[in-house]
């Protein structure tokens, strides 16, 4: 099978890459290494991957349109993975456009090049930032996501949208993933498990936002990726006769469907500073500030019919996620 996998370079595109190399596919992986976060930690994770021979990868903007087409008509990939966008609640306040050109315009891109060369399943990243206001918990695909505190969760809702229309109106399969609070080793610069690990060795101050009074559904990246290969099988099929008296955001008669992908538990903000803590060995200073423009108070993922379409039961809890990762960033920066 050949595979593209867009985002290779990023942290769940890379991770993603790593587990289906050496079992029989073709992957091609492309990514315009953009200066977002440190651009050599995107080249170590490309290096790291640099000894598969089964796979390629290609430096490409999703914003090239004329790239992108000319990638799709070469290779005639049978599914694909469309992990890049653009990051981050808080970046989205201070560059809306570089959103709106990756995550709208680049993504569109994506679906015209599955659209015209037959495409199997297209899998592609949303995120839990589409609940917004929602405060019922566990949230659930079926809530309506109308409400976004931010722009970056507002392109992420869009680009449901979109792939709704375009399973709709050509038959392409879709499959939509919510990503709950990713994290691990090689994980991005700019989340918490890392900025507070960075901190803690740093013996510099981490700041908690809300005053600590927040909680994530904090998830794995092994459980993440294992979520993700299985579902990459799950080619979700059109049902023209399906009557939907009250169609919400995880029903439909085309061939699309949309999954929370998290652990399953949230974790106080706390005791995920204390799980690090205690991993390091060492007391963090803390700087409690208020809630950020763009964030919400907890998030926590019913993944029960993704258990029930792939059997996913993510396994990491947040004491040994902490240690991988933090055993990870001191080998990697020696420190």
């Amino acid at each position: 099978m050949k595979l593209l996998i867009t985002g290779m370079a990023g942290f769940i595109g890379y991770s993603v890459a790593k587990r289906l190399a050496g079992h029989g596919h073709q992957i091609i992986g492309i990514d315009n290494l953009n200066d977002y976060y440190d651009v050599s930690l995107k080249q170590a994770r490309l290096e790291a991957l640099s000894g598969y021979e089964d796979i390629h990868f290609v430096k490409l903007d999703l914003v090239d349109r004329q790239g992108m087409e000319k990638l799709f008509a070469e290779h005639h990939f049978n599914k694909v993975i469309h992990l890049a966008a653009q990051a981050g609640v808080r970046h989205s306040l201070e560059n809306p456009h570089a959103y709106v050109d990756a995550n709208l315009m680049g993504y569109l891109n994506v679906l015209e090049g599955c659209r015209h060369h037959a495409v199997e399943h297209l899998v592609y990243a949303s995120s839990s930032s589409v609940y917004g206001m929602n405060d019922e918990l566990p949230f659930s695909t079926a809530d309506a996501v109308d409400h976004p505190v931010s722009l970056y969760a507002a392109t992420k809702k869009a680009n449901e949208l979109m792939a709704h229309a375009y399973s709709h109106l050509y038959g392409l399969p879709t499959t939509g993933l919510r990503f709950f609070t990713v994290y691990g080793p090689w994980g991005r610069p700019d989340m918490a498990m890392f900025l507070f690990t960075k901190s803690i060795l740093e013996n510099r101050p981490i700041e908690i936002y809300n005053h600590g009074d927040m909680s994530r559904d904090f998830t794995y990246i092994d459980d993440i990726v294992e979520g993700i290969v299985k579902l990459l099988a799950v080619v979700p099929g059109s049902d023209p006769d399906r009557q939907v008296s009250h169609p919400g955001p995880d029903t439909s008669s085309a061939p699309c469907a949309l999954y929370n992908i998290g652990h399953g538990s949230p974790v106080s903000l706390m005791e995920f500073v204390h799980a690090i803590e205690s991993v390091i060995g060492r007391k963090a200073q803390y700087r409690f500030l208020p809630m950020q423009p763009g964030d919400v108070p907890s998030t926590f993922a019913d993944t029960e019919p993704l258990l029930q379409a792939t059997g996913y039961r993510p396994c990491v809890g947040v004491l040994e996620g902490s240690r991988r990762f933090v055993d990870w960033y001191r080998q990697y920066y020696g420190v």
